[in-house]
């Protein structure tokens, strides 16, 4: 029987905490989580020992990534959406991804204050997925934060993308919908294609649509779907919508999430969603791979000063980029 220990100084067996989680135990399903973003080598045992236990019982959630720049209102909308779903009867789980912030728990404390609603309803659980170094570690360990969800019971699963850049592609390599949030009168509507967000996007939310925004929420939405229709759609059953919605006062969401469940219907039907999860679980393996090479090349002090050495050597162009790298592969194989 396999154990964890160390954690509030206590121990508990693996089993056990599965058949916890699949009862909807909350108190479990954070002990499971705090399991699974320890960078502990026990602890890291532990959490895949967890994930395998329970992986019987996910895989039936809906996947939703929500991204927007800074200010068009992602967590007013989480939050009128999580408690419009819960209503109808869903249990929602809500995660934060971070990349570029060390603080695990930093932002999402500012979202939970935002969600009101969502963090005193039972049938919700927000959470913090950890940030790491690498989107490498983001991707494992809220992949595995939302497999412990699942288990848990629930099964909607919004990830929400709290930093910029490429954050926005991690959290759309393990959802099955990928939602922008736009905000119109910002002065530039079309930046989102610059940074490719546009082209992973199954649809576009223009938000505060209301009050006297109304027009230019309108013109936005326009100017959106000019734009889509110049990029090639990633799915060519799928037509990316753009709707208007307004997160204060509930317009449009319920429509939105027609929109959501119109594709997870589609992609059911034509078996587009098996086909792009089995995708997924290749690209999280070689996420994963990726974040345990810049792992092992940074555990050991006399490998981490060679690497910042190979660097140097790099920099001052005194070695190739491609044969450094083959000494740097080097150095990850002999590494214990």
């Amino acid at each position: 029987m396999l154990y964890a220990t160390g954690m509030n100084s206590d121990s508990f067996d693996i089993e056990t905490l599965a058949e916890k989680i699949r009862h909807g135990d909350r108190a479990a399903l954070g002990r499971a989580i705090t399991l699974i973003e320890s960078l502990r080598s026990d602890h890291e045992a532990a959490a895949q020992a967890l994930i395998q236990a329970v992986l019987a019982d996910t895989g039936r959630a809906i996947r939703v990534g929500i991204t927007g720049v800074p200010g068009a209102g992602k967590s007013t909308l989480i939050d009128t959406l999580g408690s419009l779903l819960t209503t109808a009867g869903h249990k929602v789980a809500v995660l934060a991804v971070d990349p570029t912030s060390q603080r695990t728990g930093g932002s999402i404390l500012g979202d939970k204050t935002r969600m009101a609603r969502l963090a005193v309803d039972p049938h919700a659980f927000i959470r913090p997925s950890p940030s790491g170094q690498t989107l490498g570690g983001v991707a494992r360990r809220t992949r595995e934060t939302m497999l412990a969800c699942e288990a848990a019971g629930f099964d909607i699963i919004i990830v929400e993308t709290v930093g910029i850049g490429q954050s926005e592609a991690a959290v759309a390599s393990m959802v099955d919908f990928f939602l922008v949030v736009m905000v119109p009168g910002t002065g530039d509507e079309l930046q989102g294609i610059k940074k490719g967000v546009l082209e992973i996007a199954d649809l576009l939310a223009v938000n505060k649509a209301d009050g006297d925004n109304l027009d230019r929420a309108r013109r936005a939405a326009g100017d959106y779907r000019a734009a889509l229709n110049m990029l090639t759609p990633v799915n060519p059953d799928w037509s990316v919508p753009v709707t208007l919605i307004s997160a204060r006062t509930g317009d449009g969401i319920e429509a939105m999430w027609g929109e959501v469940m119109r594709h997870h219907y589609l992609m059911e039907e034509t078996g587009a969603l098996a086909r792009h999860r089995r995708d997924q679980q290749v690209k999280w393996m070689w996420a994963i791979l990726e974040d345990r090479l810049r792992r092992r090349l940074s555990r050991d002090h006399a490998v981490r000063m060679r690497v910042e050495a190979i660097e140097a050597e790099v920099r001052a162009g005194t070695l190739s980029p491609a044969l450094a790298a083959d000494q740097v592969l080097g150095l990850a194989e002999v590494e214990p």
